[in-house]
Parts: structure tokens; sequence; C-alpha cells
């Protein structure tokens, strides 16, 4: 299924072919994916991002499109780059910011595309994390940051959960 609309956020900067795909649960996988389709398109060095949710959400294809708009805007993000959402991920859910991350949980023959002629494109995980896990990771390191995540075993899908610092 493709999401196109977003009513309530300012996406100017966004291709014309910009797409949010939403993929239900399914194929041994009990968990919604949302993904960027086009976010980069034009600029070096691209990016893809996805999202993981519990349930269908409407707040989720928003954040990824308010996401990629502050992607093209600021010239482009990388891996280890955090963002404020400026709003709560879910609900009332302590994450209101994203971790550009590597696709741990699908391994890593899902963290590059080839499109062929040499083109790639990185597919990155944009992880909801914390105010004090993105200040953590500033002082520490991402590096630091993802020691914590994987020793504390969070549960990355829970919308309220606590932050590991």
């Amino acid at each position: 299924m493709r999401d196109t609309e977003f009513p309530t956020s300012p996406h100017s900067r966004l291709s014309p072919l910009f797409e949010i795909l939403s993929l239900p649960p399914g194929s041994g996988r009990d968990m919604w994916t949302y993904a960027t389709v086009g976010m980069s398109e034009g600029m070096r060095n691209p990016i893809e991002l996805h999202m993981l949710s519990l349930s269908a959400s409407a707040e989720v294809p928003e954040l990824l499109a308010a996401v990629a708009s502050y992607h093209r805007e600021i010239g482009g993000m990388r891996l280890g780059d955090t963002v404020d959402f400026g709003k709560p991920w879910i609900g009332e859910s302590p994450c209101d910011h994203g971790l550009v991350s590597l696709p741990y949980i699908d391994g890593p023959t899902t963290e590059i595309a080839d499109l062929g002629n040499g083109a790639r494109i990185s597919c990155y995980w944009l992880l909801p994390v914390t105010r004090s896990e993105v200040d953590f990771k500033k002082e520490n390191g991402l590096d630091a940051l993802e020691t914590l995540f994987e020793a504390s075993l969070f549960d990355y899908l829970e919308p309220l959960r606590g932050p590991v610092v």
C-alpha cells in the first residue's frame, strides 16, 4: 500500500515521486513497516529510511515525510545522525527523536540497494529514541549508545519504553 498524502506538514522540498510504503505484517513479520521511496532523489549519497510499528499508524508515515523533508532541507542525513521529531513518535511516547541506524533486525543484506550501473542507496532504520539517549550519543558516541541498547534488551517497538540512559 502506498501513502502519498501528508495533510499536516509542509513537504515542498520533496520530489513529486516521493512516497511512503506501508507494509502490513506478514511473511513471518509481526509488525508494520513504513519506508520512504524517493527521499534522496537527485542527491549524492542517497538514503532511504524505514520505521517499524506494532500497529497501523497515521503518525509514522507523517513523521517519515517530515524527516524526509528535513533531510532535503539540510542537504542530507547520514548513518548515526539524529533528528528531533518535535512530537512523540506514537501517542504519548517519550521517544521524540530519531536515530539513523543500521537495519539491525533485518540484517546487512537490506542495508544497500544496488540499482545497477554503480548506483546504490543506503537503506537505514529510523529508530525512535529519547532526548536523553540523543544526549548520551553526543557525549559518548554512537557505538556506546548501541552497546547500551543491546545490553538493555530494550523493546524497540514499545512506544512507552523508558530511556536506556
